[in-house]
């Protein structure tokens, strides 16, 4: 079972830990509203404290959740250092919702690995990407196309994209490519490939095409 931890219980939060809930991952939501924590105790692990305070994560075993999101909107500064708190932990994917492209970008700039801009039925969307996709490795685009970040398949490890004809064995788009740095700690680097760029074994890639193609590759 998933551990998500959520941040803010808004509309989209409360949300979004109902209908995670509601599909088996284990949630715990963290938000300052002593009455939000009381509704949402019916379906989470609700507990009212400050996420800006990084001790208040830790306590609340933020540390060992798979996924967090911070659905924190109108307070742009609480949302950047709950994220900044998350990454702190060492979550493996921290998923910020943002208000503005700015804000966006400033939260990319400080760790989340995935920004959102959502409203309210998006939360199911989102939920439903995280129970079968491996969370913010998933997006639907349109009915039955998706972006999807997936492992090299291994026919096309040490290849370059032509010598693979990727597109064609896989029915994929490849959009861009992360890298693990050279150096040791440091974040991957993210390449738009040319057809004679060399797939590694350990990249991961970022692609685009009919979903019923993704699940063979996006699925745990």
């Amino acid at each position: 079972m998933k551990r998500i931890g959520i941040i803010g219980a808004g509309r989209f939060g409360m949300a979004l830990a109902e209908s995670l809930s509601n599909a088996g991952m284990e949630v715990i939501l963290v938000d300052r509203n002593r009455p939000a924590m009381q509704n949402a105790s019916e379906f989470a692990t609700a507990l009212q404290g400050d996420a800006t305070q990084p001790h208040v994560l830790d306590e609340a075993g933020f540390g060992e959740c798979d996924l967090a999101v911070v659905a924190i909107g109108s307070n742009i500064e609480a949302s950047m250092m709950a994220t900044a708190n998350c990454k702190e932990l060492g979550i493996p994917n921290v998923v910020s919702k943002a208000t503005s492209e700015l804000h966006g970008k400033i939260l990319r700039r400080i760790g989340a690995d995935s920004v959102i801009y959502p409203d309210r039925d998006s939360a199911n969307r989102l939920a439903k990407a995280i129970v079968n996709h491996n969370a913010v490795d998933f997006l639907e685009v349109s009915e039955g196309y998706s972006i999807a970040e997936i492992d090299v398949p291994h026919d096309a490890a040490g290849k370059s994209l032509a010598e693979s004809d990727f597109r064609k064995t896989t029915g994929l788009s490849v959009l861009c490519v992360r890298r693990a740095s050279d150096e040791a700690g440091r974040p991957r680097k993210v390449l738009i490939p040319q057809p004679t760029e060399v797939l590694r074994a350990d990249d991961k890639i970022i692609v685009f095409g009919e979903t019923r193609r993704l699940d063979s590759y996006s699925r745990d």
